[in-house]
Order: structure tokens, then C-alpha cells, then sequence
């Protein structure tokens, strides 16, 4: 990668989420206060959304640092759209409670013992739901009614929800979800960052892995960057990368908006033509020979391109975010499986000896 180049300890841009990089946006910032307040209540449900990359991820990690672990026990679920019976084993699971060879009654007689269990230890327990999108609506009415759960007439379970702009929609919109709804004390949409925080933005990051002002950038570099990315921070992560990469490639030590134009136009060079129509790049981008000192013949120079790249380069962020989302929820499948095998290890062996 750069990082050596421009003499950093880290990744300053990577695309995993990591509460390291806490950026604190305005809309991050109502965010925090509305996850606070909901928390303050003890009880229901608290509703975060935002378009994938928006850094609800961070912005969940980063809330779940300021918990005390004496008070709070956290409980966090991936969504990958299972079905009821499994969002409840799952839940048992996490509450330290064996499903297996239980019904519906028992499962649920056995996760109320769980939440007891944490009740008796001065702490309530909150529920981390990510990608609740994909729930479907048998599993959120089974979550509704795990929030009713009480002790001594206090909520023994508080649940958050967190996922992408259409569960607020299936939340205002549909009629059996009416009561969940109304069980819901705070709710917060994240926004994308504005053109006016995406310097300080990147400042912060390169700081935080020794950036001594190598590269330097250029004041139209970051309307440039935020009109490119929409200000979703997840974009900005991977346009950034490639900039920093292009810029030391290209032995450049200033970053302004031409740098971010080449890359973007490297970017949509980068997709797939056979289905779709020639990649259109700006006009006044140079040809990536061009860029590498290399002079191409006339007859490979390329041709003068026509139009702005941004919906193929929106395109092509939509559709490396997606298989991103997909590989990290399938990696969390793995990692509970594993986790699941390797706590009931010790049990069947004991059973084993046993007998």
C-alpha cells in the first residue's frame, strides 16, 4: 500500500469498522444524544438507521464504549434474515443459555431465567440488533414481546435496533408493526457528513497514524472528495484510499481536485464494460499513461471522453459496499457457529465420561 511512502504507522482510510476512528459529525453528535436519552429510559426500543456505509457500525462501538459493563450487559445479534425461532435461540445463546431440544414455551421460559440471571446481578441487559432490516415481521413481534420481560416492574431487556433507511420505513409504514413502533422511545436517521466536516475529517484520520502533513491537500480537494463520496463516510474511506495510493504512484505531494477526478475516473474505468455501454470519463481527465509518464502512440492514444463519471462511480461504491456487507455478515455466521461448538465442546465431553 502508501503507508510507507507517506511515512504512516496504519491504515488511515480502512473500510472495516473501528471505534479508534471515532469522528464525531453532527449528525453523529444527535445520534449520541438520542442513543444516551434512550438508554437513560431502561426500557423499549431505540431505532438507529442509516444507507450502508453511514458508519452506524462505529457509531454502535463507539456507544457501547461509554458503557459501564457493571450496570450494562450487552447482548449483540447479527441479522442475516432468520426466521423466529432462530433469532430466539440466538438470543438464548448469547444469555448463556443451551436451546437445543427446546420449544418455543421452553425457549422462552429459559431466556426469562437468563435475563433473571443478569437482573440478579444489579445489571439490565441490552440487546444489540444489527441489520434488523432483514428481520422479518415474525421475528421483530418475537423481540416485542422479549421487551416485556419485567422484574420488580422494571424492564429486565432493553433492545436496539440498528439498519438501513428501510426499516424506518417498514416502521411508520406497516400496520403489523404498529406496536412495536410504539414501543420505540428514540429513533435517529444518520445523515451523510456535510462538504464543510470532510477536512477535518480526513485530518483526523491521517493524524491518528502519524501523517506529518504528507501529503498535503489542496483546498478544492474536499468538495471534490465530498461530492464524490455524498459524504458517506464508508465511500470516503475507499475514494481516500485510492487518492493516497494514486498520489504516491504518481509522485505527487499536493492533493487537490484534479488527483480526485483521476481517481475517480480510474475508479469507473474499473468496472465491467462487456454488459455496459463504454465507461465515460471526464473530459478533462488524461488518459492513465498520461499520468504515468508514459507516451502513448497516437494511434493508442484514447479518444476524448464524454461525459461525468459519477453515476458509474456511485454505481461501483453501491456494489463493492454490498459484497463487503455480504462478507461481514457471513464471517459473523462463522464466528457464532465456531463459538457455539466450542462452548457445547466441554459439555459433551463430561456427558461422555459420564456414561
Amino acid at each position: 500500500m502508501y503507508e510507507d511512502h507517506w511515512g504512516l504507522t496504519d491504515r488511515p482510510f480502512q473500510l472495516t469498522p473501528d471505534p479508534r476512528f471515532w469522528f464525531e459529525t453532527a449528525t453523529h453528535r444527535k445520534a449520541m444524544a438520542y442513543l444516551g436519552y434512550g438508554l437513560q429510559q431502561g426500557e423499549g426500543f431505540v431505532v438507529v438507521t442509516g444507507e450502508v456505509g453511514a458508519g452506524k457500525t462505529t457509531l454502535i462501538a463507539h456507544l457501547l464504549e461509554q458503557v459501564d459493563p457493571q450496570d450494562l450487559r450487552v447482548v449483540r445479534l447479527v441479522s442475516t434474515a432468520i426466521d423466529a425461532a432462530d433469532l430466539l435461540r440466538s438470543v438464548a445463546t448469547q444469555l448463556d443459555v443451551d436451546p437445543a431440544g427446546l420449544e418455543k414455551a421452553q425457549l422462552l421460559t429459559a431466556i426469562e431465567r437468563g435475563l433473571h440471571a443478569v437482573a440478579r446481578s444489579g445489571r439490565r441487559t441490552l440487546l444489540v440488533v444489527d441489520e434488523a432490516q432483514a428481520l422479518p415481521v415474525a421475528a421483530l413481534e418475537e423481540l416485542r414481546m422479549l421487551s416485556n420481560f419485567q422484574a420488580g416492574g422494571h424492564a429486565m431487556l432493553q433492545i436496539v435496533l440498528v439498519g438501513q433507511p428501510e426499516f424506518r420505513d417498514r416502521l411508520h409504514g406497516a400496520d403489523a408493526l404498529e406496536q412495536l413502533s410504539q414501543r420505540v422511545i428514540a429513533i435517529h436517521h444518520l445523515d451523510p457528513m456535510a462538504e464543510g466536516e470532510v477536512a477535518d475529517y480526513i485530518a483526523h484520520r491521517l493524524s491518528l497514524v502519524g501523517w506529518r502533513g504528507r501529503p498535503d491537500f489542496a483546498a478544492d480537494a474536499f468538495p471534490a472528495l465530498h461530492a464524490a463520496s455524498g459524504g458517506i463516510p464508508r465511500r470516503l474511506n475507499l475514494l481516500a484510499n485510492r487518492v493516497l495510493l494514486h498520489a504516491a504512484v504518481a509522485g505527487e505531494e499536493l492533493i487537490g481536485a484534479a488527483t480526485v477526478a483521476a481517481v475517480r475516473a480510474d475508479m469507473a474505468a474499473d468496472l465491467p464494460t462487456s454488459s455496459r455501454s463504454p465507461v465515460d470519463l471526464p473530459r478533462d481527465v488524461a488518459p492513465i499513461a498520461d499520468r504515468l509518464a508514459v507516451d502513448p502512440s497516437p494511434a493508442e492514444a484514447a479518444p476524448a471522453p464524454p461525459a461525468d463519471a459519477a453515476p458509474l462511480f456511485d454505481a461501483r461504491i453501491a456494489e463493492l459496499e454490498a459484497r463487503l456487507e455480504a462478507q461481514d455478515a457471513a464471517l459473523r455466521r462463522v464466528l457464532t457457529l465456531l463459538v457455539d461448538w466450542v462452548e457445547a465442546e466441554p459439555a459433551g465431553a463430561a456427558r461422555a465420561r459420564a456414561a
